[in-house]
């Protein structure tokens, strides 16, 4: 791919400035119309070392208003993001709608580099930035992928300048002559990346570098061109949206697959004996918590379950012998505005566990295949396609270390009664029922069966779902503990 491009093209300075100016204008007009339809962009620069990537992005937002975009530049990992997924210092970085995100460097460090030691490899680095720019694109992010490429004798000549200037020796490294004394060896590899991930979502685009000229006017012609489709398709998707779905027809027989429909809630424990076990559960996950920092485990409880099925109670009794500096409770409620600007798994990525640290989600991504899917809140598209973007989203946390531990606690709608009833009857406990948990209990069959698929589609083998049996509060807490405390002493077995 790269050895075939024509590194002589040119432009003289009357075309140069001709073609600027024409492409800075209609730049600004394309930043402006996707902040009025609240499209997020995200521009990458890639290349090799000395291409001009700094330059090329001074050019390019010399146009752009400075109040909406932001400039990010990818250097090694500092200590707090080595300690926590790779992806997650990219997901923080995420534009919100409307403002544009441009990256000096970005994800595809972790392929475009000779790693160093303390950098450590994805498992599968293409597969997750593939899934991590799918994402991106399906929620409505253009993502503009740009490769700065340059000839061997160009790079040697610029790295030559850069090094006999006091002012800029400092950006000449070991590294970076390396890379031109086998610069071959790297246009293999760099062809290679681009092969693995150019894709119809984000595609490459190579900006022929050897000329400063010529490729100013290419990277932004490529943005504007980018940017201005993105706002045409906006407009004819916004036409074309059919808000109202076709109906269907009825089925003759419920003949879906049920995993709650075998579940008896109500099973119970001798209150003497949950007294014991709890207390012996939490003893070991009070040393269990403090050999999870020394050997930098990091740990994500997720907790979904009905309305009143005891999702609280659970939480305080696995996390009271905890050291309240070592976890975090992260509550999950209706996405304010700053996190509607966002993917919606931009929060929960934000809320990543860093290694030797605990996370438990009270209420969780799983919002988007249940209260969303029901009440509306998304397409049938969005929430169908949620369920491949939480199972991609769940590996790459794992796969980096995490132990992910997803609990449904799940009690009847007999015992749901019973204890709204009893919440409202008490003065000290009414706070805890609203409006909205009268309605929600109005449409428990419609929760049931997203309950039941999201069940059926997200229980992994890397992230399976355990389900609780919630009727007996002293039950469930058990159960949750001691799961809690076999999956933790088998991580830690292996890592010792």
């Amino acid at each position: 791919m790269l050895s075939k491009i024509d590194l002589s093209k040119k432009l003289d300075k009357t075309e140069y400035k001709q073609a600027l100016n024409e492409l800075g204008m209609r730049l600004s007009g394309a930043q402006r119309s996707c902040r009025d339809e609240n499209i997020p962009v995200m521009v990458i620069f890639e290349g090799w070392s000395a291409a001009g990537k700094g330059s090329r992005i001074s050019s390019l937002i010399s146009w752009l208003d400075p109040r909406g975009f932001e400039v990010f530049t990818t250097q090694r990992p500092s200590e707090d993001e080595r300690l926590r997924p790779y992806m997650w210092r990219f997901w923080r970085r995420t534009p919100a709608a409307g403002r544009i995100h441009i990256f000096d460097r970005s994800w595809y460090r972790v392929l475009t580099h000779n790693l160093e030691v303390e950098e450590e490899l994805l498992s599968d680095p293409v597969r997750d930035i593939l899934s991590f720019e799918r994402l991106m694109a399906d929620s409505g992010v253009l993502i503009i992928k740009l490769f700065l490429h340059i000839s061997a004798k160009e790079q040697k000549k610029r790295l030559k300048v850069l090094n006999e200037s006091p002012e800029t020796a400092w950006r000449v490294s070991k590294s970076n002559r390396e890379q031109n004394r086998s610069y071959d060896k790297w246009m293999t590899h760099y062809a290679q990346i681009l092969e693995k991930t150019d894709h119809s979502l984000a595609k490459w685009t190579v900006i022929e570098g050897n000329e400063a000229r010529f490729a100013d006017v290419k990277v932004i012609q490529t943005v504007v061109e980018a940017m201005e489709e993105a706002v045409k398709k906006a407009h004819i998707k916004r036409e074309d949206a059919k808000k109202d779905a076709e109906p269907g027809q009825q089925p003759i027989a419920d003949v879906r697959s049920s995993v709650l429909a075998g579940t008896d809630p109500n099973k119970q424990i001798d209150p003497e004996e949950g007294k014991k076990r709890l207390a012996a559960a939490q003893t070991a996950l009070h040393r269990l918590h403090s050999a999870m920092y020394l050997e930098r485990v990091p740990a994500a409880l997720v907790f979904e379950g009905w309305d009143a099925a005891g999702k609280g109670g659970a939480i305080k009794r696995l996390v009271d012998t905890f050291d309240p500096r070592g976890y975090k409770v992260a509550p999950s409620a209706a996405p304010n505005d700053i996190e509607r600007a966002h993917h919606y798994l931009w929060r929960y990525w934000n809320e990543a566990p860093k290694a030797g640290h605990l996370t438990v989600f009270d209420r969780s991504w799983y919002g988007r295949v249940m209260v969303e899917r029901v009440e509306g809140f998304c397409t049938r598209d969005e929430w169908m396609r949620a369920f491949r973007e939480i199972n991609e989203f769940e590996q790459q946390w794992v796969d980096s270390g995490v132990v992910l531990l997803k609990f449904w606690l799940h009690i009847d709608q007999e015992e749901q009664l019973r204890r709204f009833e009893n919440r409202m009857n008490i003065p000290e406990k009414q706070w805890k029922i609203t409006d909205e948990d009268w309605r929600n209990r109005e449409k428990w069959s419609r929760y049931l069966e997203a309950v039941d698929e999201m069940l059926l589609r997200t229980s992994t083998t890397y992230a399976p779902w355990t389900i609780v049996e919630a009727g007996c509060k002293p039950y469930a807490r058990v159960k949750v503990a001691e799961t809690v405390r076999e999956h933790l002493e088998t991580r830690l077995k292996k890592v010792r």
